[in-house]
């Protein structure tokens, strides 16, 4: 192995283990089952959610088909997705999602996806769970396969960031909001549940007939900038090398100042 190579190796290295130290990153792509994901399933057995192997894509997708109100794809045990975000530290949440059909009266709609984070603790009596939420984007059945993320870049705020919004008062009069004395943060220290669905806070839904497939769902732990510095500056000196190599090695080229 060159020494530029080595130093490219090195650098890529510490990169990837300040991430794992942040976090890691972990795909659910349902080659391996469900992986503690679970679909909607319909009371009455008539629609539900299972892994469809037909759905293309590189691999298996997780598929509901269903008459509903809306739908939603989550996890309680996936131990990756859930408990303390601010020992995380900066994340990415994501999922590769596909609509085949969404009809509400037989006509085609389209319906808004928001990633939902729950606490199932300290929250008001009569409400199911304190929760923060964001909207990813809007699907219908004109779209093929999309990503769709978020960025949580700060999992310690006490404020909602721009975009994300709160659930769990009993007092919504003006739309849905945290408890009062509950925070961002204070969600985010214990995530019990993480959903992405249809299921917007604050609005009501008619009978819908979906036909939705999720794929790729992932936790990303984001490098801080100085990693990001660290990769920077360790491929600029691995260029810097290859660059000083070359011209020593041309008959006549000059000679780099050290």
């Amino acid at each position: 192995m060159t020494l530029n190579k080595a130093m490219m190796a090195v650098m890529l290295a510490l990169a990837g283990s300040a991430a794992c130290a942040a976090g890691g990153s972990t795909t659910v792509d349902f080659s391996n089952g469900n992986e503690g994901w679970y679909g909607l399933e319909a009371a009455d057995g008539n629609g539900g959610s299972g892994i469809d192997t037909s759905m293309g894509h590189g691999a298996p997708a997780l598929r509901t088909v269903i008459e509903n109100f809306g739908i939603s794809f989550g996890t309680t045990t996936n131990a990756a997705f859930l408990g303390d975000y601010s020992a995380k530290g900066p994340v990415t949440l994501g999922l590769d999602i596909k609509a085949n059909e969404i009809k509400y009266f037989n006509q085609d709609v389209a319906r808004d996806v928001v990633v939902e984070l729950r606490d199932y603790g300290n929250t008001p009596a009569g409400m199911p769970y304190s929760s923060v939420w964001y909207k990813l984007g809007t699907i219908d059945a004109t779209q093929d396969w999309q990503h769709l993320s978020v960025t949580i870049a700060d999992p310690t705020a006490t404020g909602l960031p721009a975009g994300w919004g709160g659930y769990g008062s009993t007092d919504d009069g003006a739309g849905p909001k945290l408890p009062e004395g509950r925070s961002f943060a204070d969600v985010l220290a214990s995530v019990d549940e993480v959903v992405f669905g249809t299921f917007v806070p604050g609005y009501m839904y008619g009978f819908t007939n979906f036909d939705v497939a999720v794929d790729n769902i992932s936790v990303t732990a984001v490098p801080e900038p100085s990693t990001y510095a660290m990769m920077i500056g360790g491929l600029g000196m691995v260029g810097w090398m290859r660059r000083r190599q070359q011209s020593r090695a041309v008959p006549g080229a000059g000679t780099l100042a050290a």
